[in-house]
């Protein structure tokens, strides 16, 4: 992304270094709660926390996982990039803290949704994606930034998908939830492919040299496979159709990257975060064709294989390269910064394992998994988390 968004946008002046640019609060929102959401959904497994009675605990997880972190996370790499693509500004000051604040309140609604009315928890929390769509589409069709509206027409969709989870929570769309929660998973999967697609090979290209190619066509079926899977899975549908979609995006995700240079990022861990980090996507749509040929392969593997391996993978390697490229300093990862990667690949292994291990190892399994996961975004925020409070290092805006 440092690459791609270059520093041509000169924010609005404010004495606040943390609401400079959108990737500033929420990235630092993103990582706090990734580091405190699953070890709350650990307790809620071990009987010890409870998290409100808007629904079921699995909706909190499952929402809280899509819908809240990885969004915050959507939402800074948008309004820090759109700003740069068409050279205005999205969001900043007190425009932005509003956005911030927006986010949290839906966090806070469903902790405390015992004690709110059920439509108000689920208004508090669909407020929030419309108002970053319009703070991110107001600059890009604004600038006829044709390229990238198809992000403003993501957000619309995820919102929807929100939506319908929502509406099954308050009783108004029976099986709203897996079919919402599915599609989410599988547009931020989207996001991925279009923004994987653009970055992972030209870093790689700009830090080694190594020749690296598009094919144009491929890169399109991918993208057209994840979108036809979302809309499937948006519909409810299941059985050998979605599978055969997901097994087609598979090969088709596995085959763009083939040509990105993966080998000559071993040595670079800033690199081999995102190459790792988009290797599971195409692990994840694999197991998803085959859970439903193979009984031994629960969906649920497909699913992690999908969040916790691709979405938690490539978005902390993302999130460090950008704060360290945009708050003015070299593109190196420190120790902290690699362990962290190590710790969430790690996490993603022990999370797809903790289904195969067995009754007595499953809920230990879980918690080395949320440990890792935890302790990654720790070092993210232990790292990386003091720069995003202060000024940039070379003296720039932003």
């Amino acid at each position: 992304m440092d690459e791609v968004v270059a520093l041509r946008v000169r924010p609005e002046p404010t004495r606040v270094p943390l609401l400079a640019k959108g990737f500033r609060p929420f990235f630092l929102l993103a990582a706090a709660w990734a580091a405190v959401a699953v070890p709350l959904w650990l307790g809620v497994l071990g009987g010890h926390v409870a998290v409100g009675a808007y629904a079921a605990p699995a909706f909190w997880h499952a929402h809280e996982m899509v819908f809240g972190f990885a969004t915050a996370v959507v939402a800074g790499f948008l309004l820090t990039a759109a700003g740069n693509w068409t050279h205005r500004e999205t969001a900043t000051g007190l425009p932005l803290l509003g956005l911030a604040l927006l986010w949290v309140a839906g966090r806070v609604a469903l902790l405390v949704s015992s004690s709110l009315p059920p439509v108000l928890v689920a208004a508090i929390n669909l407020a929030f994606i419309p108002a970053l769509a319009l703070a991110v589409g107001r600059v890009v069709f604004a600038a006829k930034s044709r390229r990238n509206y198809a992000f403003v027409l993501v957000l619309a969709a995820l919102w929807t998908a929100q939506l319908v989870v929502h509406l099954d929570a308050l009783g108004l769309a029976p099986g709203g939830q897996r079919n919402g929660t599915l599609a989410g998973v599988d547009l931020l999967i989207l996001l991925v492919l279009v923004v994987g697609g653009r970055v992972i090979p030209m870093f790689t290209r700009n830090a080694t040299g190594a020749v690296v190619r598009h094919v144009r066509p491929l890169d399109a079926a991918a993208i057209a496979s994840v979108a036809a899977l979302a809309i499937l899975d948006a519909a409810g549908a299941t059985g050998r159709l979605p599978a055969a979609v997901a097994g087609a995006a598979a090969l088709l995700s596995a085959g763009r990257a083939l040509r990105w240079g993966g080998t000559k990022a071993v040595g670079e861990p800033l690199l081999w975060v995102l190459h790792l980090g988009y290797a599971w996507v195409p692990i994840g749509l694999a197991l998803r064709a085959l859970s439903a040929f193979v009984p031994a392969i629960a969906p649920s593997l497909a699913t992690h294989a999908l969040t916790v391996g691709a979405l938690g993978t490539i978005t902390l390697g993302m999130m460090v390269r950008v704060a360290l490229g945009h708050t003015g300093r070299a593109l190196r990862s420190t120790s902290p910064t690699t362990i962290a990667f190590v710790s969430i690949s790690l996490a993603a292994l022990a999370r797809l394992l903790a289904p195969l291990s067995g009754p007595a190892a499953w809920l230990p399994s879980l918690h080395l998994a949320g440990t890792l996961w935890a302790l990654a975004f720790v070092l993210y925020l232990v790292s990386i988390g003091p720069m995003l409070l202060r000024t940039r290092a070379d003296g720039r805006p932003g």
